[in-house]
């Protein structure tokens, strides 16, 4: 093996019941190289992971890592981590109750007797030559989300990884938050660590990595460097297909909003228990629209009231013009609306049901629990809309929490479409899905606007917000602070009105 690669993976192949996940996949990480892996989901991102850290068992196939005279066969993490192999998850897998010394250090003694001093110390040193804005005696729950990843990181490299696994590491980080893990990338990158870094962002791709490995359908599309793939080729590779569809989607937006009529669902001083400011808001037949602003700036909690899921302390609210009392989740989907929340695993997915019982769950407790429906009623509702969604599953009965991500968002959104909504709520529909599925998600949203039905549509990417909406209200500290229409949307606008200036020049 050449000196500077320091994993090769050959003709790697994994199959599950029914399902080939991977077909003879290769893939080669170089020392001091930051790679990313990109696919749809469903791709075998996940899958090639998995066999590399000891998860699941390769089929067959050659795992090569540097330094070792020959090939290994790597059973466990822990076996993959003593081969210098350690991941990073999205969400963070450390004890947010203790120090950061502590959870850098935690699970790594031999004997019973702690040295905490010498602990302290060297964790201090550590976060210092890596530029980590913490205290080795701070606990780590007060740290934001970004530091956290870095204490795990750097805890990866304190014992020595060669490869360094970057599992969506960015998903739920701003922009200052994305540069300080850049930085701390790049410093790794110098020290000759190998990173594999999967991610949905593209621009994270072309501003931080060297090559691209991509697959699609579990099989090797190619490996390229970066500056040799323009982004519009690597959507091609991932997607399978030419990108007529989103330069289609980008020109097909279009108002279907029936205005004139009774607004389907408007609101007047409503305000929650989440801290949400009293706001009013109204949604036409028809019409997408949608809230914009920075994390934090109340998008989730505005809709969260609308849909009752926060406890509603003040305001009037109109369904089809009529006074109505929404107290609960269960009063808005009486009333037709549906509400696909921003965490789709801890609000979304039911873990250990199938994806038939996730499916058919919000029209079940519409119905009452105590009128179940029958097996062939569930199979059929499950049956159409896994069909008219193009969600990949074995079958019906297959545990939801075994598909992709963007699988299960499709299932989540086949629950709401079952229910026939006529306004429906889509909170980060696209967060964290492959490029495919967003554009897949983005058409579906315009085509049942068409078909008359009133979406909210909230997403953390302006440009999806502005090929999917023509109505958009600006937030900032948890209350509106602009409105604005398909005639003045542009990024710039959008960007002024959140910081509370006036666009120059558009």
């Amino acid at each position: 093996m050449p000196n500077d690669i320091v994993l090769s993976m050959r003709n790697i192949n994994k199959s599950f019941p029914g399902v080939r996940a991977l077909h003879n996949v290769d893939f080669t990480l170089k020392s001091g190289e930051i790679h990313a892996l990109m696919g749809e989901n469903g791709a075998g991102k996940s899958t090639l992971i998995k066999v590399l850290t000891g998860v699941h068992p390769k089929d067959s196939g050659q795992i090569t890592i540097a330094g070792c005279a020959k090939e290994v066969n790597i059973k466990s993490p822990q076996e993959a981590q003593n081969l210098g192999i350690s991941t990073v998850y999205q969400e963070i897998t450390l004890c947010p109750n203790l120090t950061v010394a502590e959870n850098m250090y935690i699970g790594r003694g031999n004997n019973t007797l702690v040295h905490w001093a010498k602990m302290r110390e060297k964790t201090s040193e550590l976060l210092d030559r890596l530029n980590i804005p913490a205290r080795a005696t701070q606990q780590l729950a007060t740290c934001s989300l970004a530091v956290q990843q870095m204490v795990a990181i750097a805890r990866a490299v304190d014992m020595d990884c060669k490869v360094l696994i970057l599992d969506e590491p960015t998903s739920s980080l701003d922009e200052r938050e994305v540069e300080k893990l850049f930085s701390l990338m790049r410093e790794l990158k110098s020290r000759g660590v190998g990173i594999i870094f999967i991610t949905h962002f593209l621009e994270q791709v072309y501003e931080v990595c060297d090559r691209i490995t991509v697959l699609r359908n579990g099989e090797l599309i190619g490996a390229y460097d970066v500056k040799d793939l323009p982004r519009v080729q690597l959507i091609s590779k991932m997607m399978g297909k030419e990108l007529d569809d989103i330069t289609d989607l980008k020109n097909s937006r279009v108002s279907h909003a029936r205005t004139g009529t009774v607004p389907v669902y408007e609101a007047t001083g409503l305000s929650s228990a989440a801290g949400t400011r009293a706001f009013d808001f109204k949604i036409d037949q028809g019409e997408v629209n949608g809230f914009t602003g920075l994390l934090g700036s109340g998008r989730s909690e505005s809709v969260r009231a609308i849909f009752g899921a926060d406890k509603i302390t003040g305001g009037k609210i109109l369904v089809n013009g009529k006074p109505v009392k929404i107290a609960k989740p269960r009063d808005a989907m009486k009333r037709g609306i549906g509400y696909l929340p921003e965490d789709r695993k801890q609000d979304g997915i039911v873990d250990d049901l199938s994806v038939r019982e996730n499916i058919i769950l919000a029209l079940q407790v519409m119905r009452g629990f105590f009128r179940p429906f029958s097996r062939s009623e569930a199979e059929k509702f499950a049956d159409e809309y896994i069909k008219l969604l193009g969600i990949k599953t074995a079958s019906s009965d297959t545990p939801i929490k075994s598909l992709s991500g963007g699988n299960q968002q499709k299932a989540i959104l086949a629950r709401w479409l079952l229910t026939k909504p006529q306004y429906l709520i889509l909170d980060e529909p696209t967060r964290g899905i492959d490029v495919g599925t967003k554009v897949e998600i983005q058409k579906l949203v315009l085509k049942l606007a068409e078909e008359g039905v009133s979406v909210t549509f909230i997403s953390s990417e302006i440009e999806e917000m502005l090929r999917t909406c023509s109505r958009l209200i600006v937030m900032r500290d948890r209350k509106i602070v602009g409105e604005l229409t398909q005639d003045d949307m542009t990024q710039a606008k959008i960007m002024h009105t959140i910081a509370g200036e006036a666009a120059q020049n558009g």
